[in-house]
């Protein structure tokens, strides 16, 4: 599989999604423009797609974590506490509840891969606000056991870049696990508790 295939156009929105109102207008402001309308599915390659996640993704989402638990941990681990050994359906699901809610609002977004028919979820892009100084967004994302060193995970590793770049209005993205390493990431300094998620100290 060439990652000729990918297709970064692929990726304007259908409908306009409004962030309500919970956080503050000037957190919401600093880290995304109130207007902007999150990208609904962006081709990969052929035969896969992102989309944003859903609690009804759980079926799919469930196997996915769990038959790749111990590589994701070593990953997500020491940073997010991620996944957790013998997560259970119920706890998966409001999980990825939590995750519908946070993308509707716009405070964080996690994007799933499927397959064309949506059977399978084979790993998960996330972009959220910084929780470090230095950047706009931290941006990360995995693959299954099973699809590590394939043209797929080739062809996501080349496009998340760009998708970023074209369609996400960032100005300074970090790319966590890629541009640096999760413990570098861990040893940069906190953003304040008053900053806005513009990856500074606000300035008031």
């Amino acid at each position: 599989m060439s990652t000729d295939a990918i297709d970064t156009t692929a990726t304007t929105p259908m409908t306009a999604v409004a962030p309500p109102a919970t956080r503050t207008d000037d957190t919401v402001a600093a880290w995304l423009p109130t207007d902007w309308v999150h990208p609904l599915r962006v081709q990969v390659d052929g035969g896969h797609h992102l989309r944003p996640i859903r609690a009804s993704d759980v079926d799919i989402d469930l196997p996915a974590v769990n038959g790749s638990r111990e590589r994701l941990w070593s990953i997500y681990g020491r940073a997010w506490g991620w996944p957790p050994e013998g997560m259970t359906r119920e706890a998966d699901f409001a999980d990825l509840a939590r995750h519908e809610a946070e993308i509707e609002a716009h405070e964080s977004f996690n994007y799933a891969l499927l397959d064309t028919a949506e059977t399978r979820l084979l790993g998960c892009v996330y972009v959220d606000p910084p929780e470090k100084v230095g950047a706009d967004a931290e941006i990360s994302w995995w693959v299954v056991d099973e699809l590590v060193g394939s043209p797929l995970e080739a062809a996501l590793d080349a496009l998340v870049p760009h998708w970023i770049a074209a369609e996400w209005p960032l100005r300074r993205p970090r790319y966590v696990g890629r541009d640096l390493s999760w413990d570098d990431w861990l040893a940069l300094p906190d953003l304040p508790a008053d900053a806005t998620r513009t990856g500074e100290p606000r300035q008031d």
